[in-house]
């Protein structure tokens, strides 16, 4: 009987286990929010370096795209180290 009972409460646990499991799993809501989150933290430098590296650009004389191209390199850079920091933690 001490064998039967040992069983059975392991397979009791399993249950639990697994039925927190499926109680735990995110929504397609969640996933949604999660994805959008992720997309914002990248565009929002890349978008806001290329808009302040034009805006200067247009501030020099004659036909330039030295700050435009810097600023969106570097707004990259930055949305790649914002998305890898927010999946990190």
């Amino acid at each position: 009987m001490n064998n039967q009972e040992h069983l059975k409460k392991k397979i009791e646990s399993q249950i639990k286990r697994i039925k927190k499991a499926e109680d735990d799993r995110p929504n397609l809501l969640i996933q949604s929010v999660n994805l959008s989150t992720l997309v914002l933290v990248m565009l929002l430098p890349i978008i806001a370096g290329a808009y302040l590296g034009h805006w200067l650009d247009g501030m020099m004389e004659g036909y330039s795209m030295r700050w435009t191209l810097s600023l969106l390199i570097i707004g990259i850079v930055i949305g790649i180290f914002n998305v890898y920091f927010l999946i990190k933690d």
